[in-house]
């Protein structure tokens, strides 16, 4: 009796029942993904350090790149993928963005922001990984 009542109790037990593989999903992004709204709080702490920006600035650039990334998810949600009014209305943005961008950063540190654009888009890479 005690054979067949520990047999029952350990089979039901789910320390000694196999368990089952759950598959593991991986999110692979591509252009057509929307924006993590993260991004553009990761990129403006890394134009922060690049930058040497004050924290006004920094608030202030977070607040255009979190403007600019609702108005792509939601252009990228109203327009066929690749499509050319996809594209025209992601070029309006970026431009108005870019715009923003050297209003707040001034001449001198949004020429830096152009020239090191390779450097934090490597570096919003890493933290990406």
């Amino acid at each position: 009796m005690f054979i067949l009542a520990s047999g029952l109790a350990l089979g039901s037990c789910t320390l000694f029942r196999k368990r089952e593989k759950i598959p593991v999903v991986e999110t692979v992004r591509t252009a057509d993904s929307p924006t993590p709204v993260t991004a553009a709080r990761d990129l403006a702490d890394v134009m922060a350090t690049e930058l040497n920006l004050s924290p006004e600035q920094t608030t202030q650039v977070r607040e255009v790149l979190n403007r600019t990334v609702k108005q792509a998810n939601a252009a990228k949600a109203t327009f066929a993928p690749k499509s050319p009014q996809l594209m025209t209305e992601l070029k309006r943005i970026n431009t108005s963005s870019q715009k923003e961008l050297q209003i707040v950063l001034g001449p001198t540190k949004f020429k830096q922001l152009q020239a090191n654009q390779r450097k934090m888009a490597a570096e919003m890479q890493q933290r990406r990984q």
